[in-house]
């Protein structure tokens, strides 16, 4: 869809700051995702980006089984969704291990995994997991180099095998999340998913010589989808590719995804010459990264001056003063981070031949739906 299939006809009604998305797109870059992984039997995407039950029921429309989730409250809604396995990527810790068993028992249909990089709290799992009756399927987390979670990976047989014979465990393979991948050149990035895949192959191998299940393999992110095309016998886990924001559109341009959501905005003042205020604070929009927020179709090249709470406040390019847009103009803004984004609103307006036809709820905006 080019820019001007983004402009909607019934908008007059909607009350702005607004998160819209655009089902059309995110169902072509769906198949797009499915078609560059090499299947739906291959994708263990991520739910993380849009928290939504409508789109998971969309994905599993298209023959996706396998989700993926940050939090017990995604995890919660992917079982509703009825789910045939679910994998939370997260340590769980604290209150979170027996919500996970607890999680497990209520939705006995659903396949659940759990990863873990520390020996003392997946015995503490186990633990939980033996009182329920039952065992819980783990991943170990490796640590690829972005240094937020994971054994490293010197570190990994070891662990694993320390861990296979905690009773209440079924250890059935590696999490081997590359989120620092964030390459711009595909070829550089290749490079790097290949040292690393090279070391998660060899330790998979030396595993299931000693007679370990090591079977289940979760690897990537969006932009290395690409780059584990060739690779047998893994599950890829892309997140962002379903929706794209601006950040990834911009720096990945190997991935050819369009972005599937939007903020609809209001100008509300025009304080000075050249200068514009939208109701598009940083309560509504992402405020990371650092830099540059959002785009505003049609008006690029303005410069963003103030971003507050509730204000965001663009200077128009010198020469263009008198296209500063009016009070009270709806603008349509591409987010550069469209995963926190999406978590700071209720719901979505859905938008299809453009139209607004429906709206999504966030479902798994909290972080606790009822377990």
């Amino acid at each position: 869809m080019d820019k001007a299939g983004y402009i909607l006809n019934n908008t007059n009604s909607i009350i702005t700051p607004a998160l819209v998305c655009y089902k059309e797109i995110i169902e072509e870059n769906t198949r797009k995702t499915i078609e560059l992984a090499g299947g739906v039997d291959r994708l263990w995407p991520h739910v993380k980006t849009h928290k939504m039950s409508a789109l998971v029921k969309l994905q599993q429309s298209l023959g996706i089984t396998r989700f993926k989730c940050a939090t017990l409250s995604e995890a919660e809604m992917v079982a509703q969704c009825g789910s045939e396995h679910i994998l939370v990527a997260y340590p769980l810790v604290g209150p979170n291990i027996l919500r996970f068993v607890e999680l497990q028992k209520a939705y006995p249909e659903s396949r659940f995994w759990a990863v873990g990089d520390d020996y003392d709290q997946l015995s503490k799992l186990a633990e939980a997991s033996l009182n329920a009756g039952f065992l819980t399927r783990v991943l170990i987390d490796v640590n690829l180099g972005m240094d937020r979670t994971g054994v490293s990976l010197e570190l990994v047989e070891d662990l694993f095998i320390k861990c296979a014979a905690i009773s209440g465990l079924d250890v059935q393979g590696l999490h081997c999340f590359n989120g620092n991948f964030k390459i711009s050149d595909h070829s550089l990035r290749q490079k790097e998913v290949d040292k690393t895949a090279t070391m998660i192959f060899k330790i998979r191998s030396s595993l299931l010589s000693q007679h370990y299940n090591c079977h289940t393999i979760v690897v990537g992110s969006t932009p290395s989808i690409p780059c584990y095309t060739e690779y047998e016998n893994i599950f890829l886990s892309p997140g962002t590719s379903f929706i794209t924001d601006r950040g990834y559109s911009s720096m990945f341009k190997d991935l050819e995804f369009e972005t599937g959501a939007l903020v609809l905005t209001r100008v509300i003042s025009r304080a000075a010459p050249g200068l514009f205020t939208l109701d598009l604070g940083y309560k509504s929009i992402a405020a990371d990264p650092p830099g540059s927020r959002g785009i505003i179709l049609g008006l690029e090249d303005a410069k963003q001056v103030i971003h507050c709470e509730e204000h965001w406040t663009f200077q128009m390019k010198p020469g263009d003063e008198d296209l500063t847009p009016e009070v009270g103009t709806l603008l349509y803004v591409f987010p550069t981070h469209i995963c926190p984004t999406i978590a700071l609103y209720p719901y979505a307006w859905v938008a299809e031949h453009g139209e607004i036809t429906a709206q999504w709820e966030i479902t798994a905006r909290d972080r606790k739906i009822t377990i």
